[in-house]
């Protein structure tokens, strides 16, 4: 879809982070609430669940950026849409076996079964079917009123080309509420769990995105090109997607007969791909494969590669012809969110003794969520 061309996307940072900057008055909100606005000791400020809340922050840009349209959720969580989402995305054990099923069997045999979770998934997608086209009907009426366009949503931009029936742009926004919202917040959550993990990291972080970005109550907004000045900020980024890619694992079938390093496969055969394991497989990035490294990302020839010699060594994305269409949407979200936060908060894990317990799904988090502290930080 040409809406995801850079072009585009470069048009709606200033959406990325006005939404971003809601996210932090959000969570200020929580520590002015708790009396913790102005804590001197981080063991001492406000503890929030950072995936609820990243969950709610990308939804509302996906509305936004993606259609022209607020879903309101960072203000509002019981909105209807986040609470079908949530019902999507919480994985019932049902849900687990079905997947695993998945491998074996084919999907219309899945779907026909008479279980809670695909009465589930049939009403959920129902209920953001009928959302998404009265979305695309009323971005519609709006458009033909206007001689030209007067919105750089992904939504728009689509209408004005002219290429897609209704109901092929209905299916094409569910794809991207589907693609884009939960998988943006499984990054984030990851970013705050490493950059807990990793204090020094984040102090660097914070200081680069203080020289170089407006501040969140600046009137001043975020552009493709002032965040790109932020070099260390993209290598954190790249390296939260490298070590914890959102979606650990997918699915592809051979279009014809082939062979994989000899191994002769015909066409039909279903072949799991992992970017978990590819993305930390030491005979690609070495022995230190496994461990946070955004200086990996800096230096000359590195900051798309983080030193790889092959491009098909980082799979978050995948490659090809049936890769990511977002990712240059999703990466500037992803920074726009991380930069306004961090720039705006310390924060540090508020489990003393957390033990990482991954939940799989349609995307991997930690299994009870990330509950961590957040010291609001003057000067910026």
């Amino acid at each position: 879809m040409p809406a995801f061309a850079f072009r585009h996307v470069k048009d709606l940072y200033p959406v990325f982070w006005e939404k971003s900057a809601k996210l932090v008055n959000g969570l200020m909100s929580v520590a002015r609430r708790e009396g913790k606005e102005s804590v001197t000791s981080i063991d001492d400020a406000a503890i929030v669940e950072i995936s609820g809340w990243s969950s709610r922050a990308t939804l509302d840009i996906i509305g936004l950026a993606g259609m022209g349209h607020d879903f309101d959720a960072i203000d509002n969580p019981d909105t209807k849409i986040n609470v079908t989402y949530r019902n999507v995305f919480m994985p019932s054990r049902q849900q687990q076996v079905m997947a695993l099923l998945g491998l074996f069997l084919p999907q219309w045999f899945l779907r026909a079964l008479p279980v809670a979770h695909n009465n589930k998934i049939l009403e959920s997608s129902n209920t953001i079917k009928e959302i998404c086209r009265e979305l695309v009907r009323k971005k519609k009426e709006k458009l033909d009123q206007k001689e030209t366009r007067v919105d750089a949503d992904i939504l728009s931009v689509a209408l004005e080309s002219g290429g897609f029936s209704e109901e092929d742009l209905v299916n094409q926004m569910m794809t991207f509420l589907a693609a884009g919202h939960e998988t943006t917040a499984s990054a984030m959550t990851w970013a705050f769990y490493l950059l807990c993990l990793h204090p020094e990291v984040q102090t660097r972080l914070r200081e680069e995105i203080r020289a170089n970005l407006p501040a969140i109550d600046d009137t001043e907004t975020v552009t493709a090109a002032s965040l790109e000045q932020c070099l260390y900020l993209y290598a954190v980024c790249n390296e939260v997607l490298r070590v914890y890619s959102p979606v650990p694992g997918t699915i592809r079938e051979a279009g014809r007969d082939t062979s994989i390093l000899g191994q002769y496969v015909p066409k039909g055969t279903k072949i799991l791909l992992s970017p978990w394991a590819v993305n930390t497989a030491t005979s690609l990035w070495g022995p230190d494969a496994d461990k946070f490294n955004p200086d990996r990302w800096m230096g000359p020839g590195k900051a798309n590669s983080g030193g790889a010699e092959s491009n098909y060594a980082f799979l978050t994305f995948l490659h090809g012809p049936r890769s990511c269409i977002g990712q240059a949407f999703a990466k500037a979200e992803f920074a726009c969110l991380v930069a306004a936060v961090i720039g705006r908060f310390e924060i540090k894990n508020a489990d003393k003794d957390f033990k990482l317990d991954i939940k799989g799904g349609v995307t991997a988090k930690p299994r009870n969520g990330l509950n961590v502290r957040i010291k609001p930080l003057e000067g910026w």
